[in-house]
């Protein structure tokens, strides 16, 4: 099936890249251990505590994720973030560490994360 100029999601596709640039994207798996609404939030977000292992630590981010999920049902559960953006002030917190996902056909997120338990601060390659 051919998509033509634009993706599945309406979108262009990306300019390819090269090896060293996926490589300067540092995807790392991490614990959520703790989440909250961030009331302070312009839409809907969650405030979320990350735990990368012992090189990393605990990173905060902002998720607007609230439709698929509750901040109780997201404690342990694994997530794929990106770690080495640059501190992002976000109202009255900085968000360390940008959490990924995708859009559902609704646009609302579902989050990216691996299919079985791994060792918290593994990158992605």
């Amino acid at each position: 099936m051919s998509m033509g100029t634009t993706g599945m999601n309406g979108t262009a596709p990306a300019a390819l890249i090269g090896w060293d640039d996926f490589l300067r994207v540092e995807l790392r798996v991490g614990q959520i251990v703790q989440a909250e609404v961030f009331a302070q939030a312009r839409k809907p977000a969650y405030l979320l505590h990350v735990d990368f292992g012992a090189e990393l630590g605990v990173k905060k981010s902002s998720a607007q994720i609230t439709h698929h999920y509750q901040p109780q049902d997201l404690i342990g559960r694994q997530v794929v973030a990106v770690v080495n953006f640059p501190k992002k002030q976000i109202g009255p917190i900085q968000s360390e560490c940008l959490v990924t996902g995708f859009h559902d056909e609704n646009g609302h997120v579902a989050l990216c994360v691996p299919d079985r338990a791994v060792p918290l601060g593994t990158r992605l390659l």
